[in-house]
């Protein structure tokens, strides 16, 4: 529940503080007095959109305070109003009481705080959704948008229709998970039947080529070799002549010589020379190894120029693939490692695609089983809407207008994201449902019902909104409702009424209400006035709590100005009681 605000600096306002009781509060003033700044104030409060042409000429900022109390709301409204506090670090006064506050400089910055903390003004909307509801002008426009339409059907029937809505949000989720992932592995099993398609390809290529690990290293060496044969060849000769001795025994060869060293140490009778003879012997043996290694490098030395030729086109290979794969041999054979294993991951069967299409039919089935109880349920409670709402339209002056809330089910398009087969018609599987629900009036019992963007004036909109609200109110008990000339376009017998219908609407919620028509003012439980005067260079409004006596001339004054005469002062008593006796009967 509101309790106070107060106003500094909001247009015509200097400085306010308006109380509000539980019941119904009336606001009322001259034109132009500034009853919509208290409005503007909520909405501000509300987290509305900050107009820096709303501060007062001379003043550098506007600031509303408003302090709410939870007291006679509901656990879900108390739970949702503790989760904005906690998240934001705000905390009640010590009377249990919330404070909200928003600032609007000239320059057009805006600041907000709850119960101490400075939030972002989203934080207050937050936070004032469970509490109140302004409904402005522009708010009663709202009501012609098929999502609002929607909202109000289903907070109507929300015993029977949020448990199918759950079901149906689940329901869909859970198919266009499993469909989503069906199209992306569609669309990705292509590419990775062309991914597997280039490993298959490539390690056939390295298979073909069958590379051994640091063969194109010794390749190299091997071909160079090759490429200067003969003069290899002469040198390795050359060697092992000088080693072992020449076919022509010329020159006296390494062995012979150690061989001759050998004797002659091993006759000699001095064991300081006799002692050298193993040592030369090592030599000897040493000597003998490297010949030998000489004969086999000789012998392998190929003399057929064919064989240059072999290892030249095997190198030729290997470059293919370091060219393709990697830098070298041993690259390649790690990239063939890390392509067997990615080969081995990738998934391209048509088993697998099927066991998901089989998934997503049966979620989708599961979705449309939904949506058709979502879309029953709707169906059901359109109809209860609609004759509670005519019935209210009657008691609002509006003869026998009737109000038809239709159920229709949006057929898919061509090009639609969300396509759902439902009782063998495809429809659009949208976030809310399958449905458009739309309201349409038909004005005075005769002729076809029209979209209320079309048919209902001004007047008539604001009556079927408050209608359609006091119908509401019936499963909605504890929060704030303000009604921004709610009653606009109307007079006579359907005042009475609106204010009658404003009353029953304050037995069970706060009712706030700017209005010009007396017959709404005299139902209220409160009175405020907004007035004006002037100061020496601007008009300054504030805002003041009536009492009985002020009350019967304020209420002379709405009716046409009478309240400095008897018979205007008279005429507003009687109406003042005959409202206050209605409404003590029937409290």
């Amino acid at each position: 529940m509101l309790c106070e605000v107060d106003i500094s600096g909001l247009g015509v306002i200097d400085r306010a503080r308006a109380p509000f009781s539980s019941g119904l509060t009336v606001v009322t003033g001259e034109t132009g007095a500034g009853k919509t700044m208290v409005v503007t104030s909520l909405h501000l409060l509300s987290g509305a959109r900050a107009d820096p042409g709303r501060v007062r000429e001379g003043r550098d900022k506007a600031v509303v305070e408003g302090r709410f109390a939870t007291d006679g709301t509901d656990a879900a409204t108390v739970a949702a109003v503790d989760e904005v506090l906690e998240s934001t670090g705000g905390a009640r006064d010590e009377d249990g009481t919330v404070i909200a506050v928003r600032t609007v400089s000239a320059d057009g910055r805006s600041r907000a705080n709850l119960g101490g903390r400075s939030v972002p003004a989203g934080a207050l909307a937050e936070f004032t959704a469970p509490l109140i509801t302004v409904h402005g002008q522009n708010d009663q426009l709202r009501l012609q948008r098929p999502d609002q339409q929607r909202d109000a059907l289903d907070r109507f029937g929300d015993r029977t229709i949020s448990g199918p809505a759950k079901r149906y949000r689940a329901a869909r989720t859970a198919w266009l998970r499993a469909r989503n992932e069906l199209l992306d592995r569609v669309a990705r099993s292509r590419e990775l039947a062309r991914e597997a398609d280039q490993l298959r390809f490539g390690l056939d290529e390295i298979g073909a080529v069958d590379p051994n690990p640091g063969e194109d290293v010794e390749l190299v060496a091997l071909i160079r070799r090759l490429g200067d044969l003969e003069s290899l060849r002469e040198s390795a000769a050359r060697a092992h002549e000088a080693l072992v001795g020449g076919d022509a025994g010329d020159e006296p060869a390494a062995m012979a010589l150690l061989g001759a060293a050998r004797s002659a140490l091993g006759g000699a009778e001095d064991p300081a020379l006799t002692a050298l003879e193993p040592r030369i012997s090592e030599v000897i043996a040493v000597v003998t190894d490297i010949a030998e290694e000489l004969s086999s490098y000789l012998d392998g030395l190929s003399a057929d120029p064919a064989v240059l030729e072999t290892h030249l086109n095997r190198q030729a290979q290997l470059r293919t693939l370091t060219r393709k794969y990697a830098e070298d041999v041993d690259g390649v054979l790690e990239w063939a490692r890390v392509a067997n294993a990615r080969l081995s991951e990738v998934d391209v069967s048509s088993d697998t695609l099927g066991e998901l299409e089989a998934e997503v039919r049966r979620l989708a089935d599961v979705a449309a089983t939904a949506a058709a109880e979502l879309s029953a349920a709707r169906t059901k409670a359109a109809g209860k809407l609609s004759s509670a709402v005519s019935a209210e339209l009657a008691g609002l002056a509006m003869g026998r207008s009737r109000l038809e809330v239709r159920v229709q089910r949006r057929a898919a398009v061509p090009d639609d994201d969300a396509p759902l087969t439902v009782d063998g018609e495809l429809v659009h599987a949208g976030a809310s449902g399958i449905d458009d629900i739309e309201f349409l009036l038909q004005a005075s019992g005769s002729g076809r019902a029209l979209p209320i963007s079309r048919s209902a004036s001004g007047g008539e909109l604001s009556r079927v909104m408050l209608a359609l609200e006091v119908v509401l109110a019936r499963s909605n008990t504890g929060t704030t409702m303000v009604f921004d000339e709610v009653d606009a376009g109307v007079g006579g017998r359907a005042a009475v009424e609106i204010g009658r219908r404003l009353a029953r609407l304050a037995r069970t919620h706060q009712v706030i209400v700017v209005t010009h028509l007396p017959q709404v003012a005299a139902y209220a439980d409160q009175h405020l006035i907004v007035d004006k005067t002037q100061g020496k260079t601007t008009a300054v409004s504030g805002v003041r709590l009536l009492d009985d006596s002020e009350r019967v001339v304020e209420l002379a004054r709405m009716l046409a100005g009478l309240d400095d005469t008897e018979t205007g002062r008279a005429h507003a008593e009687e109406l003042l009681a005959t409202a206050t006796a209605e409404r003590t009967a029937n409290a």
